[in-house]
C-alpha cells in the first residue's frame, strides 16, 4: 500500500516506524493512544523504544524531555486537543531548554468530528507558534506527513506536527520529492490573488483556483506547510505581484497561520487581505465535509473571498 493510500495518522506512524530503523536514538512515547494515533505501528517494529505513560500527557512531556536531554530523540504523540493539557510542561521542560522533543498532535482540527469540540483542536498552531524555539508543521496530506515526520528528525530544537485523523485530499503526493522543513510550495501560478493554504484546506484551495480560473481570475496557490519558521522568500515574491491575499486554515483566526502571514506582511508592505477559518469552537458532524461547509470553508466560500478581494484593488 502507497502512502497516498493512508490515512494521515498512518502516514505518521509508518514514517515513525521506517525512521526508527533508521535511527537508534528515535522513541515513542503516548498517552494510551497507541492504537488512535497509530504509533503502534512503531511499537510493532520496535517494542524496546515505545513508551505508554498512562492517560498523563504531562508526564509524557516530562519524560520526553528527560529523554531528550539524555541524548535519545523522543516523538511523544497524543489528540492534539489533549496535547494542550501538557503546555506548561512542554513550556518550561521543552521550549524553554531547546531540547529536540517532537510532539505530534493528531486528530487536528475538523479531523475528529464524531467527538465533538472537545477534541477538535482549532487552537493549537497558535498555542505551539508563540513558544520561542518550537519549529510547527501543519501537513496536507499523507504523503506530506509521511516526509514531514522523517524531516523533523533533522531540525535541532523542540517540534510541534499537526497531523489530521482519516480526512485528507492528496494534494502533494505528486508535488515534491522531499520535504524542506521551512520552505513554503508553489501549487498553482498565478497574479491576481494569491490563495495561501496550511494544513488540510490545500486541496479546497486548488479547487477554489480552478473556479476563479473558469471567470477570469489568475489565483496562485501557495502552501505553507511550516507555519513556523515562514518561507519569507516566497512569501515576499507573490504579495509584491498579486492585488489581494487570502489564507485560509482548519483553526482559529486568531493567532493561528493568517496571523503569521500578516505578521510577516507588516514587514514586506501591505497588501488587502482575509483571514479564513474559524472563530468559535467546532460541533459534532457526521464527516468533516459537514464541518468545512457549516464554518464557509469550501472553495466556493474561498473563490468568493478572493473575488472580492481583486474587485477592490
Amino acid at each position: 500500500m502507497s502512502v497516498e493510500d493512508l490515512t494521515p495518522r498512518e502516514a505518521a506512524g509508518k514514517a515513525l516506524a521506517d525512521l526508527g530503523d533508521l535511527r537508534s536514538d528515535v522513541v515513542v512515547l503516548v498517552a494510551d493512544t497507541g492504537e488512535t494515533t497509530r504509533a503502534r505501528l512503531f511499537a510493532e517494529r520496535h517494542p524496546e523504544r515505545f513508551f505508554n505513560v498512562g492517560i498523563a500527557e504531562q508526564a509524557m512531556a516530562a519524560i520526553a524531555a528527560g529523554l531528550a536531554a539524555a541524548g535519545f530523540m523522543p516523538y511523544a504523540l497524543t489528540f492534539a486537543a489533549f496535547m494542550e493539557r501538557a503546555y506548561e510542561v512542554i513550556r518550561n521542560s521543552i521550549a524553554r531548554l531547546a531540547l529536540p522533543v517532537r510532539l505530534i498532535g493528531t486528530h487536528a482540527g475538523f479531523s475528529d468530528t464524531y467527538d465533538g469540540p472537545s477534541h477538535q483542536a482549532l487552537e493549537d498552531i497558535a498555542i505551539f507558534r508563540v513558544l520561542p524555539n518550537f519549529t510547527v508543521i501543519a501537513p496536507a496530506d499523507s504523503c506530506e506527513t509521511y516526509k514531514a515526520v522523517l524531516a523533523s528528525a533533522e531540525v535541532k530544537g523542540p517540534v510541534y506536527l499537526r497531523v489530521g485523523r482519516d480526512f485528507h485530499i492528496p494534494a502533494t503526493c505528486g508535488l515534491y520529492k522531499m520535504f524542506e522543513v521551512g520552505k513554503g510550495y508553489v501549487v498553482i501560478d498565478g497574479r491576481d490573488v494569491a490563495i495561501l493554504t496550511t494544513g488540510q484546506m490545500l486541496g479546497f484551495a486548488v479547487e477554489a483556483a480552478k473556479i476563479l480560473g473558469e471567470k477570469g481570475v489568475s489565483a496562485a496557490v501557495l502552501h505553507f506547510p511550516t507555519v513556523k519558521p515562514l518561507d519569507l522568500s516566497l512569501l515576499s515574491s507573490y504579495a509584491k505581484e498579486v492585488k489581494g491575499i487570502v489564507t485560509v486554515e482548519e483553526h482559529m483566526v486568531y493567532g493561528g497561520f493568517g496571523s503569521a502571514i500578516a505578521e510577516a506582511l507588516a514587514s514586506i508592505g501591505p497588501k488587502p487581505m482575509a483571514i479564513m477559518g474559524v472563530k468559535g469552537f467546532g460541533k459534532t458532524a457526521k464527516n468533516p465535509a459537514e464541518l468545512y461547509e457549516y464554518f464557509g470553508l469550501t472553495p466556493e466560500n474561498i473563490a468568493a473571498r478572493a473575488e472580492e478581494l481583486v474587485a477592490l484593488s
